[in-house]
């Protein structure tokens, strides 16, 4: 069997369904064996998009999301969805192609240290220098890919690699739970919680998995006490429930940070460092128990008191088993603020100005969308206002980076949700600054005939840079850019696409696509004019 056989069999053995990328000289092998195989090869106009998808498929399945390019450009392209998957624990396994070892006549022509390039990025990088050793480099690496805390690896399979003569073998995936917390940390975590006289939960990004949704749920309703979450963490527990406090949208300072300051227990589950904080521990301040796959990264902020290291499901069903409700807690101060966030967050979901406020933006489509549509975020500004405002009902539902937080990954994160759900409607939300740098990537959705709808936010600006420059009392420069006709772009790529002129108009377009057929664009004029006194201003004063 020819080597690239061999790879793409042991990647069906590891029950891979899609391969995103873009080909190259270097790895034409490898798409040749793709091509009977029962694995869909995608081709994507970027690297970037591929990645992305790839790494999404990673954070909604829970499997190794995979993606090829070829060497040098091909491969530095992947560098970012690398770290994209890598810091926001999505499992990724990335194949690029190179020169042949035993002969190469292009001499230097486009060859650099890929291995170690994506080493700073990714759980692993190898480069596959005996072809007899893929099967066992293919197993080991989605085992990397998937233990936590889980990420990207990478392998490199270079050109005359690919074609070698090898045994037809693969290693089957073995079973291999979690391990589970000593039973010390749980009766400490137990009697801490019995002992606090304000606790309140925390779910952060280790908690979006299924089984660990289910026992929060349990924890939460057996116990009565509040919670909140991370920007990754939303949707874990439905946030329409009456303990859900708000998320933490920024690090410190916000009307939610009331109910933080005032705790004296904070039970951290599934959140750790890479995520942004959602608040910031003090040397006085509450105690905090760290719950999660692995123990506490130890920073200026951050110094949990108790760590409970296993299988967050498992430890949270044990925990919740033991615990008994106390007489002492006092939730009183909680329910005020919950009842103070709620107004404050909800003060212009009836404002009905034009361009857009992004509070209106939220208040039309959490209206508009089904309990399991889902809204796929990219970076900017208007990622603080959905945090905040929007109520995730179930897990992944809001898809956010809050990690590398990178832009450009909205869209290919959409579609592959689209890809994953098809029965569900999916809305992409996206600056117009993010969206240009993976625009292309409309060709893709057209292509594979994706009922998707894609909402650009325009203000001609990159907006969230324009409001710290703001806040840190700089006066505006180089923030403001000109687009193109968003409608006609989409339009030059066989989608459907839309402008309107005022909210109500708005409505009635994002209801037609979110009901028709193929790609749907809405070019949408958004305000971002009370971005600082209310992000500012306001936090500055609730500071005081």
């Amino acid at each position: 069997m020819k080597a690239s056989d061999l790879f793409v069999k042991a990647l069906i053995n590891e029950g891979v369904n899609y391969v995103f990328g873009v080909p190259g000289e270097e790895n034409l092998d490898l798409i040749e064996s793709l091509r009977d195989s029962p694995i869909e090869f995608v081709a994507t106009r970027h690297e970037q998009g591929a990645g992305f998808m790839a790494a999404t498929y990673g954070r909604l399945t829970g499997k190794p999301g995979v993606c090829l390019a070829t060497l040098g450009p091909g491969a530095t392209n992947l560098v970012t969805p690398a770290a994209y998957a890598t810091l926001g624990g999505m499992p990724l396994v990335i194949i690029t192609g190179q020169k042949p070892l035993s002969f190469n006549t292009q001499g230097r022509f486009q060859i650099i240290d890929v291995v170690d390039l994506m080493r700073p990025v990714t759980k692993s990088s190898h480069q596959i220098v005996n072809a007899q050793t893929i099967a066992a480099w293919i197993r080991e690496s989605f085992r990397i890919a998937h233990k936590e805390r889980q990420g990207a690896v990478h392998l490199e399979l270079p050109e005359d690699v690919a074609t070698e003569e090898v045994t037809s073998w693969v290693i089957n995936p073995g079973n291999t739970d979690q391990p589970i917390a000593s039973p010390r940390s749980i009766s400490d975590a137990v009697k801490m919680i019995e002992d606090a006289q304000m606790p309140l939960f925390l779910f952060g990004a280790g908690t979006n998995k299924k089984a660990t949704c289910q026992a929060l749920t349990q924890l939460v309703n057996s116990t009565g006490i509040p919670f909140f979450n991370t920007q990754m963490g939303k949707g874990v527990v439905d946030e329409r429930h009456d303990l859900y406090l708000g998320t933490a949208a920024l690090s410190g300072d916000d009307f939610l940070h009331e109910a933080i300051d005032k705790a004296d227990l904070i039970i951290n589950i599934g959140h750790d460092v890479i995520e942004k904080p959602p608040f910031l521990m003090k040397p006085d301040g509450a105690k905090v128990i760290h719950i999660n796959y692995f123990p506490a990264e130890i920073d200026n902020v951050y110094f949990p008191q108790l760590n409970v290291v296993g299988d967050i499901a498992d430890s949270i069903q044990r925990i919740s088993s033991q615990v008994e409700v106390s007489t002492h807690w006092d939730f009183s101060f909680y329910r005020k603020m919950k009842s103070k966030v709620e107004s404050h967050i909800s003060k212009y979901f009836e404002d009905s100005r034009f361009p857009i406020l992004p509070q209106r933006l939220v208040q039309i489509m959490r209206h508009e969308l089904p309990d399991d549509g889902i809204v796929s975020l990219d970076n900017g500004i208007y990622k603080i206002w959905f945090a905040r405002n929007y109520k995730a009902y179930q897990q992944n539902t809001l898809l956010l980076d809050n990690a590398l937080a990178t832009m450009g990954a909205g869209l290919p994160a959409a579609m592959m949700a689209k890809i994953l759900n098809p029965n569900k409607k999916v809305v992409a939300v996206v600056g117009d600054g993010g969206f240009l740098m993976n625009s292309q990537e409309l060709e893709t959705a057209v292509r594979l005939k994706l009922d998707l709808t894609v909402i650009v936010l325009n203000d001609g600006s990159y907006g969230m840079i324009k409001w710290k420059q703001e806040e840190m009392g700089f006066k505006e420069y180089g923030m403001d850019y000109g687009n193109p006709d968003f409608v006609k772009y989409a339009e030059s790529y066989g989608a459907t696409a839309y402008r309107p002129d005022n909210d109500e108009e708005f409505k009635e377009v994002l209801l037609k696509s979110l009901n028709g057929e193929g790609l749907q664009l809405i070019d949408l004029a958004v305000d971002y004019s009370l971005n600082h006194p209310i992000l500012n201003v306001l936090l500055k004063e609730n500071k005081s």
